[in-house]
């Protein structure tokens, strides 16, 4: 096991190659603390555009881009700042099972003159193991006055074809459908398809979730954070985006955890953590949620 730091050249950005049991790797750009890979397996689990951004310009469009103070357009642009701000690699060592890094984001000049100006700090750790990926932030009021917001962790899953993807656990949580403007509706499926542009909120989301293909699914599971978004783009909106191939909604599922339809408030001094674990296992009818 071993850690691999990249620093800037010709053009790239800085990223940090984690190196774990089993062949299981994880790489992370310092631009957005931005997960772009994770292979497990022997398999990519991740996806990344073949036309994402990877100088800087733009959000990566790919991986597990982090949502920060606020989730979708509003004050802020869109999605927050933190997945375009340059974060700080604080720490990287080999464990006993496996290998982490942890990063650093706080308030600077120009968040402070923001729409969201208030004095924070987050501490990111990616943690590898040989099936599991987790990533948890930690988030701190360092303000003497109380703030909100909202965030999300944007995984975009690697799957091999959208057709034969299935979301498991979401039955009978309620959500907004971005897509048709309704909300307060209950979820009947026991599997979740996509055949079309989807763009749901599950809310207070109460158990795991999965992401299944073939003879394998990954385990999504939440740590304080409420809801799940499940994003693909379909075709029609694929073809609006420079930094997404036309074709590549075929091979992708977002499965997003966050708190997205409520705010997270912390007082001075307080501190939550929130993040995911994701985890590989084979998919059989015995593992059933």
């Amino acid at each position: 096991m071993s850690i691999q730091k990249f620093n800037n050249a010709a053009g790239e950005l800085e990223r940090i190659v984690l190196n774990g049991p089993k062949g299981a790797s994880a790489e992370i750009y310092t631009f957005g603390a931005t997960v772009t890979s994770w292979k497990s397996m022997g398999k990519e689990r991740l996806f990344v555009s073949k036309q994402a951004k990877l100088d800087g310009t733009k959000a990566i469009r790919g991986g597990i881009p982090l949502v920060f103070p606020q989730f979708g357009p509003g004050a802020l642009p869109q999605h927050g700042f933190a997945r375009t701000r340059t974060w700080t690699l604080a720490e990287a060592e080999v464990h006993g099972e496996g290998v982490y890094a942890r990063l650093e984001l706080s308030d600077n000049d120009e968040t402070r003159a923001s729409e969201w100006p208030y004095k924070f700090s987050i501490q990111y750790t990616v943690d590898l193991t040989a099936t599991k990926l987790s990533t948890i932030m930690k988030y701190e009021n360092v303000d003497d006055q109380p703030f909100e917001f909202t965030s999300l962790m944007h995984t975009y899953f690697r799957v091999p074809a959208i057709a034969d993807t299935v979301v498991a656990g979401p039955k009978g949580v309620v959500y907004a459908d971005k897509v048709k403007g309704t909300d307060g509706v209950e979820e009947e499926r026991v599997d979740v398809t996509v055949d079309a542009n989807e763009d749901r909120v599950y809310k207070d989301v109460p158990g795991i979730v999965s992401v299944g293909y073939g003879n394998e699914r990954v385990l999504v599971r939440r740590f304080n954070f409420k809801d799940i978004v499940l994003w693909n783009p379909w075709a029609e909106k694929a073809a609006e985006m420079s930094d997404f191939g036309n074709a590549e909604y075929n091979e992708m599922i977002c499965v997003e955890v966050g708190t997205v339809s409520s705010k997270v408030s912390l007082c001075p001094g307080q501190v939550i953590s929130c993040g995911q674990l994701l985890t590989v296992e084979p998919n059989s009818d015995s593992n059933k949620l």
